[in-house]
């Protein structure tokens, strides 16, 4: 079954490219969300001047891969402890959200938030209810796939397996 998720964690480039690795995962497109303007596009996002956020749209195989594992993977791939950004990109557009579309997804952020806290981790990922998602221009898409480039703000750190 075919759902999506909605993440932001920083630059949109380097989640994307990680995302595009997990199995499960059928499609990523990165985008804006945060923001109830009627358009988002990167030359107003990108100055931090409208709510938005660097966003991707994580399509997924619901019977291969579960949300809560999509979330874990989120946590995994950038520091949700950053209140500010991610790594060298500072601003309101590079906060981390996980943008909930039902009250199943808000209580599976907030298990996992909790479990994170009670292992003593700081947690500066906000949860929010989705809004519209503006897809992001095309020289956006799989930008680091186009430049044959690896990521430079976005690593994968495995953190659930020594929390069970």
């Amino acid at each position: 079954m075919e759902q999506q998720a909605y993440l932001a964690c920083g630059c949109f480039w380097g989640s994307q490219a990680l995302f595009d690795q997990l199995a499960g995962v059928m499609q990523t497109e990165v985008g804006y969300m945060g923001d109830n303007e009627e358009q988002a596009h990167y030359d107003i996002v990108k100055y931090g001047t409208t709510a938005h956020k660097e966003t991707l749209k994580v399509t997924y195989n619901a019977d291969q891969i579960s949300y809560e594992a999509i979330l874990k993977y989120f946590f995994e791939i950038h520091d949700f402890s950053q209140e500010d950004g991610q790594g060298p990109d500072i601003g309101e557009q590079y906060k981390s959200v996980i943008f909930y579309q039902n009250e199943t997804e808000h209580a599976t952020a907030q298990a996992i938030i909790n479990l994170l806290k009670k292992h003593k981790y700081h947690v500066a990922t906000q949860l929010s209810p989705a809004m519209p998602f503006y897809r992001a221009e095309e020289y956006h898409q799989k930008y680091y796939a186009k430049h044959h480039a690896s990521p430079y703000c976005h690593i994968h750190r495995n953190i659930f397996d020594k929390l069970s």
